[in-house]
């Protein structure tokens, strides 16, 4: 136990977290403050002002940025950050048009960005990042494409039509994960971006009942007619019998992608993309979770807590650095 009431999340010889800053947290099982896992630049900097933006949303993704290295931590936690304004313009603008305004704003600042002029905080922060790392452009383009779906489309009529939508606000942010994180095989562009769509596709069933009561219904039509779920019943909250066997058909799906996803992924790129696997980790369990709460996703949100989520993060930095030495062990002997 720290002097000043912080407690160490890990032991303090672990090789997992050799090489990042020592992770130190304060407060209760279900409220998690990081004290010295980043950096703390000058309070109005875009920095912090991304990490800020990261910390509050109480995202899984959080856990996984306290593996990675001060300058890839920045990077993705900058592109995090940019995900979350653009999001949040969306889920927080009841006017469409306003909502549409401030998505053309944020093209025409992602243009000055990648111009050199950036005057939002987010864009700053991105500045470097878009340099260093050779990011494209038209990715970020994307994810706002994706969330402009969400002011024309409330509705998808088959998983062919979800898995674009998919793809734009999920797959495409894996893609930029990917080229912060560093690969050497190509194949792990299909390795993220496949995760990625697994991320979103566990987002959409744990947040049925969040979505319904924004008259958002994710989950394909041509699948609710399958099981004999009536789309008004489900804006009602009052789905029917037939619910637990559409969502456990979801589970399947995104079971599926995150084994294909993990299938793509090389061995000579695991230990880069480990914040990745972090997240898989952290996405899994939460899909066990739901399945084990026997689909009730319609009564209440299933979370994990942070202690959780910070022991499900150590736990596979740990297994991956052990993974990683028997690999470079199996190279310099072959």
């Amino acid at each position: 136990m720290a002097g000043n009431g912080s407690v160490s999340c890990f032991p303090r010889s672990d090789r997992a977290l050799r090489g990042i800053d020592p992770v130190r947290f304060t407060g209760s099982a279900k409220q998690v403050e990081f004290s010295s896992v980043f950096q703390k630049p000058d309070i109005m900097s875009p920095d912090r002002y991304c990490q800020e933006k990261a910390a509050a949303s109480g995202s899984s993704f959080y856990y996984s940025f306290l593996f990675l290295p001060p300058d890839q931590r920045q990077a993705i936690t900058a592109l995090y950050a940019f995900c979350r304004e653009v999001d949040d313009v969306v889920d927080e603008c009841s006017d469409v048009g306003v909502a549409r305004t401030k998505l053309d704003w944020w093209r025409n600042e992602l243009e000055r960005c990648f111009g050199g002029n950036p005057t939002h905080p987010v864009t700053r922060a991105l500045l470097e990042p878009v340099k260093s790392r050779n990011l494209p452009m038209e990715y970020f383009q994307e994810i706002i494409d994706g969330m402009a779906m969400d002011l024309d489309e409330t509705r998808y009529e088959s998983f062919s039509d979800l898995a674009l939508y998919c793809h734009r606000v999920a797959g495409v942010v894996g893609l930029l994960s990917a080229e912060i994180f560093g690969y050497r095989n190509r194949s792990t562009l299909k390795y993220a971006e496949t995760l990625g769509t697994a991320f979103q596709l566990t987002n959409i069933l744990r947040d049925i009942r969040e979505d319904a009561g924004r008259g958002r219904i994710y989950l394909p039509l041509d699948e609710l007619l399958e099981y004999q779920v009536n789309p008004h019943d489900l804006l009602q909250l009052n789905p029917g019998e037939g619910m637990r066997a559409l969502c456990h058909h979801q589970a399947q799906r995104a079971h599926d992608y995150y084994r294909r996803a993990i299938d793509y992924l090389p061995e000579i790129d695991r230990e880069s993309q480990r914040s990745g696997l972090i997240m898989a980790a952290i996405y899994r369990t939460l899909l066990q979770e739901i399945e084990q709460d026997d689909y009730r996703v319609m009564e209440h949100r299933v979370r994990l807590t942070p202690l959780r989520k910070l022991w499900i993060a150590w736990n596979t930095a740990r297994r991956e650095r052990r993974r990683q030495r028997k690999f470079r062990k199996a190279v310099a002997g072959a």
